[in-house]
C-alpha cells in the first residue's frame, strides 16, 4: 500500500506525517513529497489513520485485492480561513470624544461631539443656537443671520469670533493668526461638516494656551462604496435668502476625494444688511499602501456684506430694525491649503503631520462716529484693512504599550508656527459704493490712520500619557513647553476729537517692539468608571493668553487700548459625570472653575475731552464657576414600548454661573460679575419622528449679562456699553426624507421676539447689533 497525504484547501504535501495501519500495528512517515509506503501486506481489508500536528486525524477503510494499492489522503487544518465578513455598526450616540481618538487623547476631558446629521435644525443658516444646542453653557453672539462668521465664548469668554477658542479644520488652523490676531473669519458650512468636536480648556496641552479649548470642524470624508456621488442643495427664505450648496465624493481605486461649492446670499433682515458668499473646499487622498495615506485640502471662501450699523439703547427700543448707515461694507476673502500624511508602522503606534498654510485679508469701510445716531454725513469714510500670510507643521505620534498587564497610551508632538499680520488704516472713498482703497490725506485734518507690520513665531512641544492603574481608574497627565516671539513694527497717526465730532488733538506713534516668553504648562486628568455606562472625569490645565498687537493699534472712535497690557494667565477645572454606551438617557453633568489672572477687559472710561469711551486692558484678577449639565431621554426607551416606526426624546441642557472680579485696580469693578455671564444659560426642546418625518422644538433663554466690568447697564450715545437684556427665543424645524429626496423646513425666532447679543466697539457697529426677528427656510435636497 503506498500513497500521498496532502492539505487542504490547497493540495501542499505534508511532510513527517505519521501514518499508522490499525491491523497490524505498523507505522510509517511521509517524505518531504508527502509520500508513504507499506510492504508485503496481505490481502484483506485494513484501518488507514494519518495524524500530524495542527491537522484533524483521518481514519480510513482501505481494501487490499493481492494487488498493489495506491491511496490519496486529505487533512484538513484545525485551523479555519473564513470568508470575507462585512461588520456593520450603528455607534451609540455618545456626545463626546472616546478616550483615544484622531491622534488625540482625550480621557479625564470634559469633551462635546456635534453630528449635524442626527440634528433636525436649519443647517442653510448656520443657526449656532441650534447646531450647539446640547454643549452647555456656550454664549453664542448671533447678529449674523446667515452664519458667515461663528461667534461662540462661554465661562466669561468674548464670543467675538470665537477668537478665545483654538478654531481648526480637520485638525489645522483656520484663525486669521494664532497668536497675533486668533480671529475667525471663516466658518466652514454645517452642511459639509460630518462632525464638531469641543474640547474644554484642557485642550490647551494638545492644540493650544486658549482659556476656551478646542473647537474642530472635522469635514464629510469621501464615501468608500461610490466612484462618484452627487449631493445637491436648494434653499430659499426670508428676506431674500438664498444657498445653493453642491459636493461630489467617490473613492476610484486608491485615489478618494470629497468637494463641494456653495454660494449663499441674502437682503438681510434689516436695512443695509445683504450679502453675498462663496465657499468652495476639495479633499484628495491617496493611498500610498495599505499602512500610508497622503492627502490635500483646499478651502476658498469669499464674502462682502453690508453692514447696517449699531444702534443706541433708545434707537434700538423705538425701532430694532432700523439702520441709518448705507455706506458700511465689509469683505472677507480666505485662503487654505493643508497637506496631511499618516502612517501606522503597526496597530500600536501611528504618526501623523499636517502642514498648513493661509492667505487672507479682511477689509472694512465705512462712516462710524461714536454718536451712533449721527446721520451720515457723506464724508469721507474709515478704511481698515488686514492681510494675513501664515504657515505651520503638527506632528503627532502615538503610542500604545503596557507595563506589566497594564496598557497606556503615550502622545508626543510638535508645533512650528509663523504668523504675518499687515495691518493698516486710513481713509476711504467718500462715496456709497464699495472702494476699498486708500485716499491720501497728507494734512491730516481728518485721518485716523496707521500702517503696522506684526510677525509672529511659535514653537510649541507636548506630551500625554493615559496611564490605565486598572481596568476602571486611569491618570492621565500632561505638559506642554511653549515660546512665543510677538513683534510690533509701524506706525500710527490719532485724532482726537470731542462728542460733536471736532478736532481737539493729534497724536503720533512710531513703535517698534519685541516680545519673547517662554513658558511650561502643565495639567493631569482622572477617568474612573465604575460601570460600563458610567464615566466620571476630572481634570485641571493651566491656560495662558498672549496680547494681541493688533487689537492694540486698530484705531476706534468708541474705544482705547492700554498699551502697557499683559499676558493673561489661570486655570480651568472640570469634575463630571457622564454616560457611556447608552441610548435611552444620555446625560453628562460637571462643576468647573476658571481663574484669571490679568484679566483682558474692558471698563468704561473718559479722555481728557470727557468723551466716554469703552478702555480696553487688563482688569484685573476674576474667577468663574459653575454648573453644567445635558440631560436627554429617550420616551420609546425608557417606557420600553416596541415600536420601529416612532421616535422621541426631550432634552435640557442647563448652566448656572456665578463670577466675580477678586482684585482689580479700577474703580468699580472688585466684586462686580464678570462680563459676558449670563447666570442662567438654558436651551431645551422636544425632539421626534415617524419613520421618515421628523420634527424639534428648541427654547433658547439667557438671563441678563454685562458687557463691561463695572455692569453699566445704559450704553449711552454709543450703545458700547451696558446690559445685554435677557431673551428667550423658540425655534421649530421639519424634515422628511423619501428616497434620493429630502425637505426641511424651519422657522427661526417663531415667537418674533426683539432682541440682541452684542454691543459691538467697532466693526460692524458701533453700538447694538440687533439679531432676526421671525424668519422662514425651505431647502430640497437630492442626493444620488
Amino acid at each position: 500500500m503506498s500513497g500521498t497525504v496532502l492539505s487542504l484547501p490547497d493540495s501542499s504535501a505534508i511532510k513527517n506525517c505519521n501514518v499508522y495501519l490499525n491491523e497490524k500495528s505498523i507505522f510509517a512517515s511521509t517524505d518531504s513529497l508527502g509520500r508513504f509506503e507499506f510492504k508485503d501486506l496481505p490481502a484483506g481489508q485494513y484501518t488507514l489513520v494519518t495524524s500530524f500536528l495542527e491537522y484533524h486525524t483521518t481514519y480510513q477503510k482501505v481494501s487490499i485485492n493481492k494487488a498493489d494499492t495506491y491511496v490519496r489522503v486529505c487533512m484538513k487544518s484545525v485551523y479555519s480561513v473564513l470568508d470575507e465578513v462585512i461588520v456593520k455598526h450603528t455607534p451609540v450616540d455618545e456626545g463626546h470624544l472616546r478616550a483615544v481618538e484622531n491622534m488625540g487623547i482625550y480621557e479625564g476631558k470634559k469633551s462635546e461631539v456635534i453630528v449635524p446629521d442626527k440634528l433636525t435644525v436649519n443647517l442653510a443658516t448656520n443657526n449656532a443656537r441650534q447646531i450647539y444646542s446640547r454643549v452647555a453653557g456656550l454664549n453664542i453672539y448671533e447678529n449674523d443671520g446667515a452664519g458667515l462668521q461663528l461667534s461662540i465664548g462661554g465661562r466669561g469668554l468674548d464670543p467675538n469670533r470665537t477668537s478665545n477658542f483654538n478654531v481648526r479644520q480637520n485638525g489645522y488652523d483656520i484663525s486669521a493668526d494664532a497668536l497675533g490676531y486668533p480671529e475667525s473669519y471663516y466658518t466652514p458650512t454645517v452642511e459639509a461638516i460630518e462632525k464638531i468636536q469641543i474640547v474644554r480648556g484642557a485642550a490647551s496641552l494638545q492644540y493650544g494656551t486658549q482659556f476656551g479649548g478646542l473647537v474642530n470642524f472635522v469635514l464629510r470624508k469621501p464615501v468608500e462604496d461610490k466612484k462618484i456621488q452627487l449631493v445637491a442643495r436648494q434653499s430659499v427664505g426670508s428676506y431674500g435668502f438664498y444657498n445653493a450648496f453642491t459636493s461630489l465624493s467617490g473613492t476610484v481605486g486608491k485615489v478618494s476625494y470629497y468637494s463641494y461649492f456653495q454660494y449663499k446670499r441674502a437682503d438681510g433682515w434689516r436695512p443695509n444688511s445683504g450679502f453675498d458668499a462663496y465657499n468652495f473646499y476639495t479633499n484628495l487622498n491617496y493611498k500610498l499602501s495599505p499602512k500610508s495615506t497622503i492627502g490635500l485640502d483646499i478651502t476658498l471662501m469669499d464674502y462682502l456684506a453690508q453692514q447696517a450699523g449699531g444702534l443706541n439703547d433708545a434707537m434700538f427700543n423705538k425701532d430694532p430694525r432700523q439702520s441709518n448707515r448705507a455706506r458700511n461694507w465689509f469683505k472677507v476673502n480666505w485662503n487654505l491649503a493643508a497637506i496631511h500624511f499618516t502612517h501606522k508602522f503597526s496597530v500600536s503606534s501611528e504618526f501623523n503631520i499636517r502642514m498648513f498654510g493661509l492667505s487672507a485679508s479682511r477689509y472694512s469701510l465705512g462712516f462710524r462716529p461714536i454718536r451712533v445716531e449721527s446721520p451720515d454725513d457723506n464724508s469721507k469714510r474709515d478704511l481698515i484693512k488686514g492681510e494675513f500670510n501664515n504657515w505651520g507643521a503638527e506632528a503627532r505620534f502615538l503610542k500604545r504599550y503596557t507595563i506589566g498587564p497594564k496598557n497606556m497610551v503615550l502622545l508626543v508632538g510638535g508645533r512650528f508656527y509663523h504668523g504675518l499680520n499687515h495691518s493698516t488704516q486710513g481713509l476711504g472713498s467718500a462715496g456709497k459704493d464699495v472702494d476699498f482703497n486708500y485716499i491720501p490725506d497728507y494734512q491730516y485734518k481728518s485721518l485716523n490712520s496707521s500702517d503696522y507690520l506684526f510677525p509672529n513665531n511659535n514653537v510649541a512641544l507636548f506630551a500625554e500619557n493615559i496611564i490605565y492603574l486598572s481596568d476602571k481608574f486611569s491618570i492621565t497627565p500632561g505638559i506642554r513647553y511653549e515660546y512665543i516671539n510677538t513683534t510690533s513694527d509701524g506706525t500710527a497717526i490719532t485724532l482726537v476729537t470731542n462728542n460733536a465730532g471736532v478736532v481737539r488733538d493729534t497724536i503720533s506713534v512710531i513703535e517698534n517692539r519685541v516680545k519673547n516668553r517662554q513658558f511650561i504648562l502643565g495639567g493631569i486628568g482622572f477617568g474612573y468608571r465604575p460601570t460600563s455606562r458610567i464615566n466620571i472625569y476630572a481634570n485641571i490645565s493651566q491656560n495662558y493668553r498672549s496680547i494681541t498687537f493688533n487689537d492694540m493699534q486698530i484705531i476706534n472712535p468708541s474705544s482705547v487700548i492700554d498699551p502697557n497690557m499683559k499676558d493673561e494667565r489661570g486655570y480651568s477645572a472640570d469634575l463630571g459625570i457622564r454616560s457611556e454606551q447608552t441610548n435611552a438617557i444620555i446625560y453628562d453633568l460637571s462643576l468647573f472653575y476658571v481663574k484669571y489672572a490679568n484679566r483682558i477687559g474692558e471698563a468704561p472710561a473718559s479722555d481728557k475731552y470727557d468723551n466716554t469711551l469703552r478702555k480696553r486692558g487688563n482688569i484685573g484678577e476674576a474667577f468663574m464657576t459653575g454648573v453644567e449639565s445635558y440631560l436627554e431621554g429617550d420616551f420609546f426607551k425608557l417606557t420600553k414600548l416596541k415600536t420601529e416606526n416612532w421616535n422621541g426624546s426631550a432634552f435640557v441642557n442647563l448652566a448656572v454661573i456665578h463670577s466675580r472680579y477678586l482684585k482689580s485696580e479700577l474703580k468699580r469693578v472688585k466684586g462686580s460679575q464678570v462680563e459676558f455671564v449670563p447666570k442662567v444659560n438654558l436651551k431645551t426642546g422636544l425632539r421626534a419622528g415617524y419613520k421618515n418625518l421628523k420634527a424639534s422644538f428648541q427654547v433658547t433663554h439667557l438671563s441678563d449679562q454685562f458687557t463691561d466690568a463695572t455692569n453699566e447697564k445704559d450704553g449711552g450715545a454709543s450703545g458700547v456699553i451696558g446690559i445685554i437684556p435677557a431673551y428667550t427665543i423658540m425655534d421649530f424645524s421639519l424634515s422628511y426624507e423619501y428616497k434620493i429626496f429630502k425637505l426641511e423646513g424651519s422657522v427661526n425666532n417663531l415667537a418674533n421676539q426683539m432682541y440682541f447679543t452684542r454691543r459691538a466697539t467697532g466693526y460692524p457697529g458701533p453700538g447694538i447689533l440687533p439679531s432676526d426677528g421671525r424668519g422662514y427656510y425651505l431647502t430640497l435636497q437630492v442626493k444620488i
